[in-house]
């Protein structure tokens, strides 16, 4: 049989893997995670502020990213980040204006490309873009805060969902601790303040907390790379949270994992330095 004859050839069809799906090489695997997120927070209780400001958020993160990645890298980068990213602006925040929603997308994209220390952004892009708004312009930017309530079947498919996904990209271990160490910080606030316990755990229920626990805190590129330190610094995260809490700050996750993530970034960066340390050849 000539090779053109086998070239020709039906070749036969891949049969569909559920393995494969939720591996971590689906990098479309997030983006359909957060959409779910999305539609579920929206059918239940209409938690988008409009669905232009949400539609204009993602357009502009995915002009940014193409423009940015075009220039710095030189090529046309994956779209998936930057969906995420515009998704998360568009459903974390909150503003009369529509003006945030393009410059918080757009600064969430310029941060990955421009603060960078050897090579490596340090800073959850959408965590980044929020926090800066949420701090210099409290009048006008604010962010999602409804809780699910006592509706448990929309939480409980997002927590199903994005606990499979995240087990599948080896990254439960970051989330569950630090849902565990929220829990246990929500008791102790309680007993410090003297609020209900309920009060205290109930944030988790939020759409707001399944971005930050699915998302934010256990982003590849914006984390350290040892499960055991990880797990140290989302305790550290949801520590520094509960200190600004108890301060009164109102975005507190958000600044937490804001000051505690770069850091072990840049400590780690420093101890890869002092490992590397070129030997001296004597002449």
């Amino acid at each position: 049989m000539s090779q053109q004859s086998i070239a020709m050839a039906p070749q036969p069809v891949q049969p569909f893997q559920w393995k494969r799906f939720f591996s971590i090489e689906n990098r479309y695997l997030a983006p359909m995670f957060i959409t779910c997120i999305l539609v579920v927070g929206q059918i239940s209780f209409g938690m988008l502020e409009s669905y232009k400001k949400t539609g204009l958020a993602i357009v502009a993160s995915l002009l940014t990213e193409l423009i940015l990645g075009r220039i710095f890298v030189g090529k046309w980068p994956i779209l998936a980040s930057a969906y995420i990213s515009g998704i998360s602006v568009g459903i974390l925040v909150r503003s009369p204006a529509y003006w945030p929603y393009v410059v918080c997308a757009i600064v969430s994209i310029m941060s990955k490309y421009v603060l960078r220390v050897n090579g490596r952004h340090i800073w959850n892009p959408s965590n980044f873009s929020i926090s800066v708004l949420l701090f210099l312009a409290p009048e006008t930017v604010a962010a999602l805060s409804i809780q699910w309530g006592n509706y448990l079947l929309p939480m409980l498919v997002i927590w199903i969902l994005g606990s499979i996904i995240i087990a599948r990209l080896h990254r439960f271990h970051i989330t569950g601790t630090y849902v565990a160490c929220f829990i246990v910080f929500a008791f102790l606030r309680s007993y410090i303040t003297g609020s209900p316990w309920q009060s205290e755990i109930a944030p988790l229920t939020g759409p707001m907390y399944q971005l930050f626990i699915f998302f934010m805190i256990t982003d590849p590129k914006t984390t350290v790379r040892s499960k055991f330190w990880q797990c140290i610094v989302v305790a550290m995260v949801a520590l520094v949270e509960m200190i600004l809490r108890l301060s009164h700050v109102v975005y507190a996750p958000f600044y937490a994992l804001f000051l505690v993530g770069p850091a072990a970034l840049l400590i780690e960066m420093w101890f890869d330095s002092r490992r590397t340390v070129p030997v001296r050849v004597a002449a």
